[in-house]
């Protein structure tokens, strides 16, 4: 059986940390399962985890009125799923539902902001990592919205 730092390990949004920075890391983990059809977390919820996916399919939506939930994009292994426990007010962008039930390591983000506070260093690595995330996770986005509106433009 691997142990939660193992499992961590070969994650490409750590891939290169210093052990000891895997080391704290790996103290706010825990194996976490998820069956198809539930959600990791909603819309607007307090932003208290974040996960890596060991398997599984997980997608990103949002909610538009009028329209139900529009897909954003659809994450499996080994991607992480939710950047808000980062940035305050510390509240959901985005629904996660599970489509394929999922195996993943969950982080308690409250830990890990204090360990980021204690250490500064990995603080700023964790910050490196997670905005490059944010800034695929907004790309993701503009594509998906460009789809989803595409025609409008085209019936003016």
């Amino acid at each position: 059986m691997r142990t939660v730092e193992q499992l961590i390990t070969g994650a490409p949004v750590f891939d290169g940390l210093a052990p000891d920075h895997l080391q704290l890391i790996a103290g706010c983990a825990r194996n976490h399962r998820a069956a198809a059809g539930t959600f990791l977390f909603r819309e607007a919820e307090p932003a208290e985890r974040f996960f890596l996916i060991r398997s599984g399919t997980v997608r990103l939506e949002v909610h538009a009125p009028g329209r139900g939930s529009l897909p954003i994009e659809t994450l499996q292994a080994p991607e992480v799923v939710g950047w808000s426990w980062l940035f305050p007010p510390y509240r959901w962008r985005f629904d996660a539902r599970v489509l394929e039930a999922a195996s993943l390591v969950s982080f308690d983000a409250a830990c890990l902001r204090g360990k980021s506070d204690a250490d500064h260093e990995l603080g700023y690595e964790l910050m490196r990592r997670f905005n490059t995330l944010l800034l695929e996770r907004l790309q993701a986005t503009r594509l998906q919205l460009l789809d989803v509106y595409g025609d409008a433009g085209a019936a003016v």
